[in-house]
């Protein structure tokens, strides 16, 4: 099958608009300084019925074949139809568990039908692999074609550094990582420096990082990384696709998107969008955007009728990732929710982590920003606004792995001025077999009484 044309454009453009740019030549933004976005054939796409590319997307699912095993490239027609195959790199990364999160939903919520789709179980432990594999093996290709890059950079509060780094060295490619110093976890800032990454630790926050990365990729051949980059947003979409071929095609009624550069939000509704167009199902979900309230410039945005949009300060929170006050893709967002009726909610530092220790306890083991996304499900069921038997997906985007800490401050109760409703420490207890036991007995007997 040869589909050919795709291309960058501007974002939203004019329809008459005449500016494009082939995805070979290194570019990020339009002429007018504005977001490019991804551009299909969408003609020779539609040449295919709905029911041609579910049956070619499931009869994927599973295999070894060079590339289609991912759960990226096994929608390689609507990502990259033009890159080589040797050209890619990729970890088979997608294909991400899609959780009935029954006990969470009937206990909590009163839901019967509340899933989470994790992921964060991917190969470096975050979604950003879905968008990196995509943008790799692009730069894989460049550098094939001795286009000017000698490395790729990024500015990162985590996760993109540790997808990036992982994925570049898969390919022999120099990452360089700007991270903002003392405000990312351990276990995300071990993950760069293991694969290689020239790491930098500045004393600034993610905005600062992003400004510094673009100046310096604007001077050096150094190609950009962040999701300034439509390119990663190519395969981050392939998540919503995902689900619904995990729902057998059939459609939620709603998706829940945890928030801060923003570009995460608009994939989704781009991958639903494309599914729509292209006949695999009829309508698309309303997607719900879930920002940290310390850093919620598109909720405050959204409560002042998206207008005037205003970055903020961004305040420090748990949900690290998410730690951003001036997003990028702000205008992707704003687009993705105007189009399919979205809604943003927003989570305090104590719902946040209220809510990933609930979750937590019934069984899964979630991220500070799945515990945001929660908080939303949690505010939008008590408004009414999300019904008790509705379809709701909640996207988990990184695996709770590396955010051990926060876990181990919420359950120590070391937090300052946070309850930890749902804290369970360990009981400290004496050596022999009669302290055991009456504890033990104490224990059972609580246990029985709240049944």
């Amino acid at each position: 099958m040869k589909i050919t044309a795709d291309r960058y454009v501007p974002f939203n453009a004019d329809p008459n608009s005449d500016e494009w740019y082939s995805l070979d030549e290194i570019v990020y933004r339009s002429r007018s300084g504005g977001l490019l976005d991804v551009q299909h054939d969408m003609n020779a796409l539609k040449k295919f019925d709905g029911q041609y590319w579910r049956n070619l997307f499931d009869s994927r699912v599973g295999k070894t074949t060079w590339p289609y095993g991912s759960g990226v490239w096994s929608k390689k027609e609507w990502v990259l139809p033009e890159i080589d195959s040797d050209d890619i790199v990729s970890a088979f990364e997608g294909n991400s568990n899609l959780f009935w999160a029954e006990r969470f939903g009937k206990q909590f919520l009163g839901m019967t039908d509340l899933w989470v789709k994790h992921c964060g179980i991917s190969h470096t432990g975050s979604f950003k692999d879905l968008g990196m594999t995509v943008l790799v093996s692009q730069v894989n290709r460049l550098r094939k074609m001795h286009k000017p890059v000698v490395g790729v950079g990024c500015a990162s509060t985590g996760d993109t550094s540790a997808a990036l780094s992982a994925y570049c060295a898969s390919a022999g490619i120099p990452s360089i990582v700007f991270l903002p110093a003392n405000k990312i976890s351990m276990a995300q800032l071990v993950q760069p420096i293991a694969n290689g990454a020239f790491v930098l630790s500045i004393d600034t926050d993610f905005d600062g990082c992003m400004q510094l990365i673009r100046e310096v990729t604007a001077e050096l051949p150094i190609y950009l990384a962040n999701s300034l980059n439509s390119l990663r947003l190519e395969g981050q979409k392939t998540a919503a696709i995902e689900i619904l071929q995990q729902f057998d095609w059939e459609v939620p009624e709603w998706v829940i998107v945890p928030g801060g550069n923003l570009g995460n939000i608009y994939a989704f509704y781009k991958g639903f969008q494309m599914c729509k167009e292209l006949g695999l199902v009829d309508r698309i979900p309303r997607l719900v955007c879930a920002q940290a309230a310390n850093a919620n410039p598109l909720y405050l945005h959204y409560k002042s009728g998206l207008k005037d949009f205003k970055p903020v300060k961004a305040n420090t929170t748990f949900a690290s990732a998410i730690q951003i006050g001036d997003p990028v893709s702000i205008d992707r967002a704003v687009f993705a929710l105007q189009n399919c009726n979205g809604i943003v909610e927003e989570a305090t530092e104590e719902e946040l982590m209220d809510a990933m220790a609930q979750a937590d306890s019934t069984g899964m083991f979630i991220c500070p920003h799945t515990g945001v996304a929660l908080t939303a499900l949690f505010k939008l069921r008590n408004s009414g606004v999300i019904k008790p038997t509705d379809r709701t997906v909640v996207v988990s985007t990184a695996h709770g792995l590396k955010f051990t800490q926060s876990k181990i401050d919420y359950h120590s109760k070391e937090i300052k001025d946070m309850e930890c409703r749902f804290a369970n420490p360990p009981v400290e207890v004496k050596a022999d077999f009669g302290s055991v036991m009456d504890v033990l007995k104490s224990y059972l007997l609580s246990k029985n009484s709240k049944q």
